[in-house]
């Protein structure tokens, strides 16, 4: 039998005060129509994430999810973060 390979989306997760979204993924081998070997994956898409390679249900529901509010939300807490993170450096 041949061995084929699919990707496929297994969870999307909305989690966190910013909507950040997690994919669980995995990636799948099999020989014919029995699996043989499984790889799993996950990463977050932030609301500051590019999401115009991903697939059109993804884009979706960050589009969904990351409004024009929580995106400022979102980046004025990084802002804060960064600005916190330099400010413990010079007193360091």
């Amino acid at each position: 039998m041949a061995l084929t390979e699919k990707t496929v989306i297994e969870k999307i997760e909305i989690v966190g005060e910013f909507n950040h979204v997690q994919i669980y993924t995995a990636r799948v081998i099999y020989d014919g129509e029995r699996e043989i070997a499984r790889e799993t994956n996950s990463r977050v898409v932030t609301p500051e994430s590019d999401v115009l390679g991903e697939n059109a249900e993804l884009q979706a529901i960050c589009a969904a999810v990351h409004t024009d509010a929580v995106k400022a939300a979102y980046a004025e807490r990084v802002a804060a973060d960064k600005a916190q993170d330099e400010q413990v450096a010079v007193t360091a």
